[in-house]
């Protein structure tokens, strides 16, 4: 049972406006979120650069590679969760930070496709871990009447991070810059910038829910205070009853029954587990499909590039809606234009069909994935928050992991089809899954 001061100071938190500091963590938060899919994104590139090549690169070492880095997400998220959990959310993030930039730097100068793979598997161990530890970080800190909102403002950086690998890439392959490959060169600046956000990271507070739950009270106060003193961005309307996400201690603002935690468990891992196969390995296979519907490099990449620019204005506009909205409807109609943009460019052939068609299915994934993780980090108490987060998000990364090594057979096998029918029956499963999940904590206050 939590303390009456807790419950206080978990209040006042609650009832702040967005100060210039939460400003300062969310502008942060997204840079890093930018680095993250970048070298994400990367998996994509390389791809399309080893199968347009002469001879292609095979598909299992082709699936091998472009599943390392999940792989290395799996093992890495709940470890990197735990530690979050238990060190800090701040601590994390910089050794996150910094283990990126020491992985990036090694596929750089990787000699060959076995050592790029090995330096792939051990990026993604802390690839895997950031997303998870920063919603956990800003779930902690965020209003609740605009957790949702400030949470997608806040990473939306990071929809730079794909056309930003993509289409520097593309400008360095024919330049060749001192005899490197352009996707080299990629890595480089992967690990450049995660060096820089790794320092950014020390200035950051760490959250104050996060110090109450591991009973450092003077310190949680201590952090507030610095909160309550900085000057407020933008005011807040009062927060909504709700039910709280545990069954600990509920404030105020926070009295219906906790939701039963089996329950928010099955629904989590049910649809972490389903959503890789459309959200992850189909875009990441889109050049090799373009590639296998005879596209050169250079046109594969522009399609690739230009579709995967579509994201950023639409999730701008749904960032000032997504806290008037079910969360669960939210998300069924992300996965219902998935499937219905999915269809549309397994059938399109002209490049402004495709172009149009990858760029609205990428839209649906990058507002469904945050709205799942959010979604997910708000069920479980600030103690345990990170910890599931990044248990969900390591089984998210499994399915990554399985959908190339699966999907690229069936793909040079039986082709794009057959390959999307996969993705289809993925999706049509979600869409069962939300439908029994719990109801989501929209406006709410957390644990």
């Amino acid at each position: 049972m939590a303390s009456l001061p807790n419950i206080d100071l978990a209040e006042r938190l609650d009832r702040l406006p967005v100060t210039q500091l939460h400003v300062m963590a969310m502008l942060m938060c997204g840079m890093g979120m930018m680095i993250d899919t970048l070298e994400m994104a990367f998996g994509g590139v390389l791809g399309t650069v080893f199968s347009t090549q002469s001879p292609p690169v095979p598909p299992v070492e082709l699936g091998l590679l472009l599943s390392a880095v999940f792989v290395g997400a799996v093992i890495g998220a709940p470890l990197l969760g735990w530690w979050a959990d238990r060190q800090g959310r701040r601590v994390a993030l910089v050794g996150v930070m910094l283990w990126i930039c020491v992985a990036s730097l090694g596929a750089a100068i990787a000699d060959g496709v076995g050592q790029l793979t090995l330096c792939r598997l051990l990026g993604g161990l802390a690839l895997g871990g950031y997303p998870p530890i920063v919603i956990a970080y800003l779930t902690d800190l965020l209003p609740p009447q605009r957790r949702a909102s400030l949470i997608f403002l806040s990473l939306t950086p990071a929809l730079l991070g794909p056309p930003a690998a993509i289409f520097m890439v593309r400008w360095l392959a024919p330049l060749q810059p001192l005899g490197l490959e352009g996707w080299r060169w990629g890595f480089f600046v992967g690990s450049a910038c995660a060096l820089l956000s790794a320092v950014s990271f020390f200035a950051l507070p760490e959250s104050p829910r996060w110090l109450l739950a591991r009973g450092r009270a003077a310190k949680a106060e201590a952090v507030l205070q610095h909160f309550e003193r900085s000057a407020a961005v933008l005011a807040m309307p009062p927060v909504s009853p709700g039910a709280a996400a545990s069954g600990e201690a509920p404030s105020a603002a926070n009295t219906a029954p906790a939701i039963p935690m089996l329950w928010r468990w099955l629904a989590v891992v049910g649809l972490f587990l389903l959503s890789p196969w459309a959200t992850i390995a189909f875009p990441l296979l889109t050049g090799a499909v373009l590639a296998q519907r005879g596209f050169k490099l250079d046109a594969a990449l522009l399609i690739f590039g230009l579709s995967s620019m579509g994201p950023l204005m639409g999730t701008l506009v749904a960032s000032t809606v997504m806290d008037r909205l079910d969360r669960r409807l939210a998300m069924a109609t992300c996965v219902v234009a998935m499937l219905a943009c999915g269809t549309a460019f397994n059938f399109s052939t002209g490049t402004a069909a495709l172009i149009v068609a990858m760029g609205l299915f990428n839209l649906s994934v990058a507002l469904y994935v945050p709205l799942l993780t959010v979604y997910s980090a708000e069920l479980f108490p600030t103690g345990q928050r990170a910890s599931a987060s990044a248990i969900a998000w390591a089984i998210n990364r499994l399915g990554g992991a399985l959908g190339p090594l699966l999907l690229v057979p069936t793909l040079r096998g039986a082709g794009p089809s057959v390959m999307f029918a996969v993705v289809a029956v993925s999706l049509l499963a979600t869409l069962a899954v939300l439908a029994a999940s719990p109801p989501g904590l929209e406006r709410q206050a957390v644990s």
